[in-house]
């Protein structure tokens, strides 16, 4: 029986793992960039970094097997990450030598953190990332990690979240809307979601 818990420093590595397991669109992104590492130093290891408390688990008894981390204010966090979480790891990505195809836009965004200001961020100043290994899908796991996250945010203060996710991820998408996310803005490549609170 999987059980959602705080994160723990022991879990980084499985961390690490899902979010590279997860990676593209969902599916598996190992080999998908010259290091593995570089979706986790994007998407899950600063948020853990800067804000452990906005952290949780899908633990099985023997694993992590999905994660949930978030930020509480996302211009922030931004600053942060261009300030002192980017300059800290970019060194391992740049100058790259051996890009594979989408890794440099990759590379790029994280080097703008100001991505991450969605035009509504003012009104929904959380945002979050989560991630289930395919096996642990469907089980009523993301909706309980969303429904922690809420609750934290909401004793916090903060009075909205959102998220973006890549417009061919279709499973991810009726998701979000499931749970209570609306759409703010789609192009492309991508759609914001957000939930007032």
């Amino acid at each position: 029986m999987s059980s959602i818990r705080p994160y723990r420093p022991s879990d980084m590595n499985d961390v690490i793992d899902i979010c590279v397991r997860t990676g593209d669109g969902g599916g598996d992104a190992t080999g998908k960039f010259s290091r593995d590492t570089l979706l986790p130093d994007v998407y899950a290891v600063p948020y853990i970094r800067h804000d452990p408390g906005l952290a949780w688990i899908v633990d099985d008894g023997e694993r992590a097997i999905g994660y949930l981390v978030a930020t509480a204010d996302t211009r922030d966090f931004a600053r942060w990450f261009a300030d002192a979480w980017w300059p800290e790891v970019a060194g391992r990505y740049l100058p790259s030598t051996s890009e594979t195809p989408g890794e440099r836009g990759l590379i790029e965004s994280a080097s703008n953190p100001a991505r991450m200001l969605v035009s509504d961020v003012d009104a929904y100043p959380a945002h979050l990332h989560i991630d289930l290994l395919p096996a642990t899908q469907g089980q009523g796991l993301g909706r309980r990690l969303i429904d922690t996250l809420v609750a934290e945010l909401r004793e916090r203060g903060v009075t909205g979240l959102h998220l973006t996710a890549g417009a061919t991820n279709v499973g991810a998408i009726a998701f979000y809307e499931r749970v209570g996310f609306h759409e703010l803005e789609r192009d492309d490549g991508s759609v914001t979601f957000g939930m007032t609170l």
